[in-house]
């Protein structure tokens, strides 16, 4: 059983004032959504690669507009691109060029995906609720008997194999044990330590599905949750990703109106200066 330890509530008598590194990590992340090539604001179409993806033509599995016939396979656990200049390897996480595409290569054999981006979107960056220090959390990380492990959708719609490392309980809605996983990233890096959520504001200001927020570790050996960190998975810029399933137990009986906002029917259209708060 959980005990609910003692934690300190990290408070300030500033008025939802951000602190320079949440405003920097807002603001680094609203530049890579609206101008990287892989942005999921731009994302066409994802297919996991499985036996092979034919791109290009009308009736390929990804139709191109404007390009020639492409396919996308495994030869053994290396990944192939075959086209009309012939048969080279391609590598995870670095992109392709395709007539006005680019293609991505993302999660780890055999499961990996292929998705592939348009030049440019139209689509809007998230707004942010303001800085509220009210929600931000240190405490233990209850550690579990056992590490098992648990198949999930990661943020950008990638099934994988993540570790359950423990709960991390907040003191709101009567005090709730969210489980954190650790969910391994491609080339054998490991993310932080995550939690996807939800609470009373999904659907009404935050996106419907639940969010995902960071465990970060400090020195003193407790943790830090901020939920003014809180992020949308990509299923919440785009269609193209398919949206994680709500983790057991994870559900917070009261509202986090902190962190990335949605409004519904697609992402908030905002003035940029109104964009990081």
């Amino acid at each position: 059983m959980i005990r609910l330890l003692p934690f300190v509530l990290l408070t300030s008598s500033l008025v939802a004032q951000a602190p320079p590194d949440v405003v920097m990590e807002r603001a680094g992340y609203v530049d890579w959504l609206k101008k990287a090539p892989n942005s999921p604001l731009a994302a066409v179409a994802q297919q996991r690669l499985g036996d092979g993806v034919r791109l290009g033509p009308d009736d390929s599995d990804i139709p191109l507009p404007g390009v020639e016939a492409h396919r996308v396979f495994f030869d053994g656990s290396a990944a192939m691109i075959e086209g009309p200049d012939g048969v080279r390897p391609i590598s995870r996480g670095r992109p392709v060029t395709l007539g006005g595409y680019f293609l991505y290569l993302t999660g780890p054999y055999p499961g990996t995906v292929v998705t592939a981006f348009a030049k440019g979107s139209d689509r809007q960056p998230p707004g942010y609720y303001e800085y509220d220090p009210a929600l931000v959390f240190t405490g233990p990380l209850h550690r579990p008997e056992t590490r098992g492990k648990v198949r999930v959708l990661a943020a950008d719609g990638v099934e994988v194999e993540a570790t359950e490392i423990g709960s991390f309980v907040v003191p709101l809605g009567g005090g709730v044990p969210l489980r954190v996983l650790r969910i391994p990233l491609g080339g054998g890096d490991e993310s932080d330590l995550e939690i996807f959520f939800r609470d009373e504001s999904n659907g009404n200001g935050t996106y419907p599905a639940g969010r995902f927020v960071s465990v970060v570790p400090l020195p003193n050996g407790k943790f830090r949750l901020d939920f003014n960190r809180a992020r949308n998975p990509f299923c919440a810029y785009n269609s193209v990703y398919p949206c994680p399933a709500p983790w057991r137990g994870n559900t917070v009986l009261a509202p986090i109106r902190a962190g990335e906002r949605y409004a519904g029917g697609g992402l908030e259209a905002v003035p940029d200066d109104q964009l990081v708060k």
